[in-house]
């Protein structure tokens, strides 16, 4: 399945209701477009898509593009460097943020804050960029605490009044995999020790968080490998796990974007550095389900690395907002998508069925043991005072017996989950130490593979030098072969005239007898 285009002939400001559900769309432009880029950062606020930064060519980009989803039009937003800063003399206007990539941005009141990023500009630790996009004013945020190393490809998630940061890749191209929170009421960075195995140190990847607790991380990459991995940070229990996913398999993927809308993570482009990834993908964060919305054609431009993805809500209706991204070109085009109404009525858990088993039976015990407790001789008196009851009090003794047999089973149940849950985890366990040894063996065979291959490599410089050595063989062997026919000339020569020599002698000697 394709992208659809939006009919440019059509009334623009009705686009948002003309469209398919759960299928991309190319939006029509009015007049001048934005440079193409990618590893830019976007922001959807008041029905505007704001692009800063990016990359395009190896140049880092320090513009900030506005896009507006009403008019379909895009315009160029021009800063004032923050008052206090201004030692310029042209009013403040001036243009103050750096040409920057592979950073993060999140929207902040009538804020947009700017995290991290490369940029030509160095520094040893993370700068937070503000725009406030009422007055365009421009500056850096002056934030306390334990400020983390300056580095790009991370991913930033907004919790309450709470920014989160995990990995990236520092200015030495150093992979990172430690969290960091600032929190953005007193400006203040705070590291995060937490227990567990967390994932491996990593960039490029994506980040959401869920019921306000929860922090999922999925795929990135190394140096060398692309991940397609699922962990998850328990924001209370300050806990990493990587939990089982199922649905849809996914392939691993770098420079993809994310979004989180109510329960639902959205993930779409990314790719190896090999081939893009056109499918758009949906994770369910309740059920932990992957299922996959549309796929489109080869070498589409949403099927790019480095590309943004925004949600948007037009008309009561959530979109999702897409730009830039390069697969071999560089992008500049928006694509939407519009998002069926979904159910959130069932309830949001992070437990296997084992655990959703034993919730439910601790309920249901908990409920039967409250109604054990029930003060019958008040029944018995209220009886003997004359009030009308219908129920014998043998039928109530019969299911009180009833009740009591009823949670025992549920206790027995209760056991056999806990159990079950038991031998699960040492099978969990067993699985982590299999990966474990697995992980070692992959590696010491990549390092033999890594051996062979130099080992190849001589080889095959050996063979090339026989290979020449045979040529020269070769035409030393015609020589030869000329050589030998020469020499066989030159006998037959030499025979010829030793017997042409011997027969004038004879002549000689029988004059010489006959005289």
């Amino acid at each position: 399945m394709g992208a659809e285009e939006i009919k440019t002939d059509m009334d623009i400001s009705s686009w948002p209701s003309n469209l398919a559900h759960e299928k991309w769309a190319a939006l029509p432009v009015s007049g001048a477009r934005p440079s193409a880029r990618y590893k830019h950062a976007a922001a959807v606020a008041d029905e505007k898509l704001y692009i800063t930064g990016g990359s395009c060519n190896g140049r880092y980009l320090s513009d900030i593009q506005v896009f507006d989803l009403r008019s379909l039009t895009w315009s160029s937003l021009k800063l004032k460097i923050e008052p206090s800063d201004n030692k310029s003399e042209d009013n403040g206007l001036q243009e103050v943020l750096p040409g920057i990539s592979d950073h993060s941005m999140i929207k902040w009141g009538n804020k947009l804050l700017l995290l991290g990023g490369h940029s030509k500009k160095s520094s040893d630790a993370m700068i937070v960029h503000f725009i406030n996009l009422e007055t365009h004013v421009c500056g850096v945020m002056e934030t306390f605490g334990k400020i983390p190393a300056a580095r790009g490809g991370h991913s930033a998630t907004l919790v309450g009044s709470k920014l989160i940061v995990f990995g990236g890749e520092d200015r030495s191209r150093k992979l990172l995999n430690d969290v960091h929170v600032l929190d953005l009421q007193t400006m203040t960075w705070s590291a995060v020790e937490a227990t567990q195995t967390p994932p491996a140190p990593r960039f490029d990847h994506s980040a959401a968080v869920h019921s306000e607790r929860y922090l999922l991380i999925f795929g990135g990459c190394s140096h060398s490998v692309f991940f397609n991995d699922l962990h998850v940070l328990d924001l209370q229990a300050m806990e990493w796990s990587q939990p089982q996913v199922q649905g849809d398999l996914v392939s691993p993927r770098a420079g993809h974007a994310g979004v989180s809308i109510d329960e639902m993570l959205y993930i779409v482009g990314g790719g190896d550095n090999s081939n893009g990834c056109p499918e758009t993908l949906a994770l369910n964060m309740s059920k932990l389900v992957w299922s996959t919305l549309t796929t489109l054609k080869e070498r589409h431009p949403l099927a790019s690395e480095g590309l943004s993805i925004c949600s948007a809500v037009i008309d009561g209706e959530k979109f999702l907002v897409a730009f830039g991204g390069y697969n071999g070109k560089y992008n500049n085009e928006v694509f939407v998508m519009k998002l069926k109404p979904r159910d959130l009525s069932h309830p949001k858990i992070f437990q296997s069925p084992a655990a959703a088993a034993a919730a439910a039976s601790v309920t249901a015990a908990y409920a039967l043991a409250k109604s054990e407790k029930l003060e019958f001789p008040q029944i018995i008196d209220l009886n003997f005072n004359g009030v009308e009851n219908s129920v014998p009090q043998k039928d109530i003794n019969i299911e009180i017996d009833v009740i009591r047999e009823e949670k025992k089973a549920l206790e027995s149940s209760i056991e056999e989950v806990r159990a079950e849950n038991s031998r699960q985890r040492e099978k969990i366990d067993e699985l982590k130490s299999n990966h474990t040894e697995l992980s070692k063996e992959l590696q010491s065979v990549q390092g033999q593979l890594i051996s062979e291959r130099s080992r190849c490599f001589k080889l095959e410089a050996q063979i090339a030098e026989l290979l020449k050595m045979l040529e020269s063989l070769q035409t030393i062997e015609n020589e030869v072969q000329i050589l030998r026919s020469q020499k066989s000339a030159l006998e037959e020569e030499m025979e010829l005239s030793s017997a042409q020599q011997q027969g004038s002698g004879g002549v000689w000697r029988w004059i010489a007898g006959g005289t």
